[in-house]
C-alpha cells in the first residue's frame, strides 16, 4: 500500500513537471513568435519606407510614351507651358530629326538593326506621321440623293503631296531597313575592335577616321560578293536620289524668309565676291570646269560655296521679278543677263548637291525650316532628310568595304608583279653579257672551250699570213 501511494505520488509528479514543461515551452514559443513577427513588422516597414523614398523605375507603357511625345509638341518644346515654344511645324520637325539620331545613330556598321531598335523606330515613326492623316483639303465630289438627282459637293480628302510623298517615303524607308538586314547573311567582311592601332590601318580612308575599321580575307572579296556589294550599293544610290529629289521639292515650295532676305547683299557680286562673279560671267560658261577650278577641299569650302550662290541666285531672281523696291538693289546689268547668271549658278548649284549629297544644310534651307509655318511641309522636309542620310551613310560604309577590298588587290598586284621582276631579273643573268664578247669571262674555261679557242687563235694567224 505505501509502494502503491508513492508511486501515485511520482506519477502526479511527473504529470504536473510534463503540464509545467508544456506551459513553459509554449510561453516560450509565443515569446519567440512575438518577436520574429515584430522583427518581420519591422522589416517590413523599413522595406515600405525605403520603396516610398526610392520607387522602382517601371518601363513606360506605349500610351504613356504617346502622351508625353505629343505634349511635348503641343507645348511647342517649352515645357513651363508659358507659350514660349517654337511652332507645331519645328517641334514635328524636331521630334523626326532626334528620333532618328535616336535610332541610327549608332548604325556605324553594315549589320541589322537590333529589333527592339527597329520597332521603336517604326512605331514611334506612325505616330508622328499620322498627323498627316488629318492634314486635308477640300476636293469636289459628286453626290446622289434620293431623288436621283446628282449634285456637285465639297468634301475632305489627304492633301496631295502627302497623299503621294508620304507613302514613297515609307516605301524608301523599308528598303533601307531592308538593306540592312541583308548583311547579316555577309561573312566576307568584318570589322575590327576598336582596340587596334588606326594609325596602321591602310582599310580606314583618309578623312573617315570615325569609320569603323573594315577587314577583308587575305585574298580580298570574292568576285560573287564583289558583285552583290555593288548591287546593293546602286540600291542605295537610287534611295538616295529619291529622297534628295522629295526634300528639294519640299523646301522649294516653303516661302523664303523675310528674315534671310534682308540679311542678302544688295548684289550678287557682293555675295559671290569678284573672282567667282568674274567666273560665272565670262562668255563662255562650263559649270564642270568652273567647279574644278575652286577649292572645295573641305566640307565647310563647300558649303561657303553654296551659301554664296544660293543667295545670289534669290538676288538675281528678286531683281528680275521685281518684287523688292529698294534703290540699294538697282544694277545696271540687263534682264537677260540677270537671267542667264541665274540659270547659270542654278545648274553649278546642282551639280553640288549631287556630287556632295552629304552635305549640311545651307543657310537658306535652315532659315526655311525654323520659319516655315506648315506642319506638312516640316514632316516631308525632316522625313526626307533623314531617309537622305540614313542612305548616304549606308553607301558609304558600302564604299568602305569596296575600298578596302581595292587595296588588298592593289597589294596582291604589286606582289605579283615584284615575284614577275624577279623571275625576270634571274633569267637575264643567264643571258651573255658584254665581258662574254671580249673574252673577260671570269668563269674558268672548260676543255673543250680552251680546244676551241685556239682553234680560232690558229685559223686567225693562217689567214694573217695569206693576205700577206
Amino acid at each position: 500500500m505505501v509502494r502503491s501511494l508513492s508511486r501515485r505520488r511520482s506519477i502526479q509528479s511527473y504529470g504536473s513537471f510534463r503540464i509545467r514543461g508544456t506551459i513553459d515551452s509554449a510561453v516560450e514559443d509565443d515569446d519567440h513568435h512575438h518577436q520574429s513577427s515584430s522583427v518581420d513588422a519591422r522589416n517590413a516597414e523599413d522595406k515600405s519606407i525605403e520603396e516610398h523614398q526610392c520607387p522602382k523605375e517601371r518601363p513606360q507603357s506605349d500610351l504613356e510614351l504617346m502622351k508625353e511625345k505629343f505634349a511635348k509638341l503641343l507645348l511647342g518644346e517649352d515645357m513651363s507651358g508659358g507659350g514660349k515654344g517654337v511652332s507645331s511645324a519645328l517641334a514635328l520637325s524636331n521630334a523626326v530629326t532626334n528620333l532618328a539620331a535616336s535610332i541610327f545613330g549608332e548604325q556605324g556598321k553594315l549589320a541589322p538593326m537590333p529589333p527592339e531598335r527597329k520597332a521603336r523606330w517604326r512605331k514611334e515613326m506612325d505616330w508622328l506621321l499620322s498627323v498627316t492623316d488629318h492634314i486635308v483639303e477640300f476636293v469636289p465630289s459628286q453626290q446622289i440623293a434620293k431623288d436621283r438627282t446628282c449634285m456637285e459637293i465639297m468634301v475632305t480628302k489627304q492633301r496631295k503631296d502627302l497623299l503621294v510623298n508620304i507613302p514613297g517615303l515609307r516605301k524608301l524607308d523599308m528598303m533601307l531597313i531592308e538593306t540592312l538586314d541583308n548583311f547579316g547573311r555577309e561573312k566576307e567582311f568584318w570589322y575590327a575592335s576598336k582596340s587596334i592601332d588606326l594609325g596602321n590601318e591602310n582599310s580606314l580612308r583618309k578623312g573617315k577616321w570615325w569609320h569603323p575599321v573594315v577587314r577583308v580575307p587575305p585574298n580580298g572579296l570574292s568576285e560573287t560578293s564583289r558583285k552583290w556589294l555593288q548591287s546593293e550599293k546602286e540600291t542605295v544610290s537610287q534611295v538616295l536620289k529619291a529622297a534628295m529629289a522629295i526634300n528639294a521639292a519640299v523646301l522649294s515650295e516653303i516661302e523664303i524668309p523675310e528674315s534671310y532676305i534682308d540679311s542678302l547683299p544688295k548684289n550678287g557680286r557682293s555675295s559671290l565676291g569678284d573672282s567667282i562673279y568674274k567666273s560665272i560671267t565670262v562668255e563662255y560658261f562650263d559649270p564642270p570646269l568652273f567647279l574644278s577650278t575652286m577649292d572645295l577641299s573641305t566640307e565647310h569650302r563647300v558649303v561657303d560655296l553654296k551659301n554664296r550662290i544660293e543667295a545670289s541666285m534669290i538676288i538675281w531672281k528678286r531683281k528680275m521679278h521685281q518684287k523688292d523696291g529698294r534703290s540699294s538693289w538697282g544694277s545696271t546689268v540687263s534682264l537677260e543677263k540677270r537671267e542667264l547668271f541665274e540659270e547659270r549658278v542654278e545648274v553649278v548649284l546642282h551639280l553640288i548637291k549631287h556630287r556632295f549629297p552629304g552635305l549640311p544644310q545651307s543657310a537658306l534651307d535652315i532659315s526655311k525650316i525654323q520659319e516655315n509655318k506648315d506642319v506638312g511641309h516640316a514632316i516631308l522636309e525632316s522625313y526626307s532628310r533623314v531617309i537622305e542620310s540614313l542612305a548616304f551613310s549606308i553607301m558609304s560604309r558600302i564604299e568602305d568595304v569596296l575600298h578596302a577590298d581595292d587595296l588588298i588587290q592593289e597589294s596582291l598586284l604589286a606582289r605579283s608583279s615584284n615575284s614577275d621582276d624577279e623571275v625576270a631579273r634571274l633569267s637575264s643573268s643567264e643571258r651573255p653579257t658584254l665581258l662574254d664578247f671580249m673574252g673577260w669571262n671570269t668563269n674558268p674555261p672548260s676543255r673543250s672551250s680552251s680546244v676551241s679557242d685556239m682553234d680560232s687563235l690558229y685559223k686567225i694567224d693562217s689567214d694573217k699570213k695569206t693576205f700577206n
